[in-house]
């Protein structure tokens, strides 16, 4: 590759990179096993919120923790990938950034459960009392 080609702006359609975006989304479903887990995790609130009605501020808050933790866990599967891509062998860095960006993806899914429980558990309580 030369350096006239990183001079130049790469012209794609607008809707390519609509493509370009699912495929990767597709990728990590297919391959990432916490991907898998939180999509099924999404299926799961969503048919909650549907069943049990939830408000429509509820619903924010939920697409909201969805969206944030689908996107946080492609942007660590894409750290990891860069990381593999760089090195082969063990170093303190690479899995310090590894870490890192699986602790972002673990802190929102703390904060996300407790948002589901913040949201879920009057509604269940309801059902048994």
């Amino acid at each position: 590759m030369n350096m006239d080609s990183l001079d130049k702006p790469k012209r794609r359609k607008f809707w390519d990179t609509f493509a370009y975006a699912t495929e990767g989304i597709v990728t990590a479903l297919k391959q990432e096993r916490n991907m898998r887990f939180h999509a099924i995790s999404a299926v799961i609130v969503i048919a909650f919120g549907l069943f049990f009605a939830i408000t429509k501020i509820e619903w924010l808050f939920i697409l909201v923790s969805i969206g944030g933790m689908f996107s946080l866990e492609l942007l660590n599967t894409a750290i990891e990938r860069v990381v593999d891509l760089a090195t082969n062998e063990y170093k303190p860095l690479a899995k310090q950034a590894k870490d890192i960006a699986a602790g972002a993806v673990f802190i929102f899914a703390i904060i996300a459960l407790v948002m589901g429980i913040v949201i879920f558990l009057p509604y269940v309580l309801k059902l048994f009392l």
